[in-house]
């Protein structure tokens, strides 16, 4: 069995040790498309390989909204490659404590999802690509149980 040390790092700016997942998601908060990536890789470089394969599939997808960490060369190079418009929503300095930011609350509802799912609360995977693939797992169950709720006003 391969190891999967060459898979994990650390990164330094938020301090976080393993993997980091990347998601896209539209405005409903359904998975537009995902990487999963060692800690140590930035957000930016794992942005452009993750960008690339979004607008691959959805040729309709015309602005995308991202993090202050996703700045720099990544606002031209998806407008020019892409013909996408990326819009950084930014976080005030003069913000004290947690406050929500208009369409960041959209992923961060969808990672509250993903941690209900017990095989994603922890890295338990060895390679990226079962990584990647348990998040599209459980966004399926999360779907389906949506799609099997009733509804008010069916019937």
């Amino acid at each position: 069995m391969p190891s999967s040390s060459g898979t994990r790092g650390f990164d330094g700016g938020k301090l976080v040790n393993g993997r980091k997942r990347h998601v896209v998601v539209d405005t409903l908060g359904l998975l537009l498309g995902v990487m999963v990536t060692a800690a140590d890789v930035g957000d930016r470089a794992a942005a452009h390989i993750l960008l690339e394969q979004v607008a691959a599939a959805h040729h309709r997808l015309a602005l995308v909204w991202a993090d202050g960490g996703y700045t720099g060369s990544l606002i031209e190079h998806g407008l020019a490659a892409f013909a996408l418009v990326l819009a950084i929503v930014k976080r005030s300095d003069n913000m004290k404590g947690f406050v929500v930011l208009p369409k960041r609350w959209i992923v961060e509802r969808l990672f509250a999802h993903l941690m209900r799912s017990r095989r994603l609360a922890r890295d338990f995977e060895r390679r990226i690509a079962s990584a990647e693939a348990m998040i599209y797992w459980s966004m399926a169950a999360l779907m389906t149980r949506c799609l099997a709720r009733p509804h008010r006003g069916r019937g």
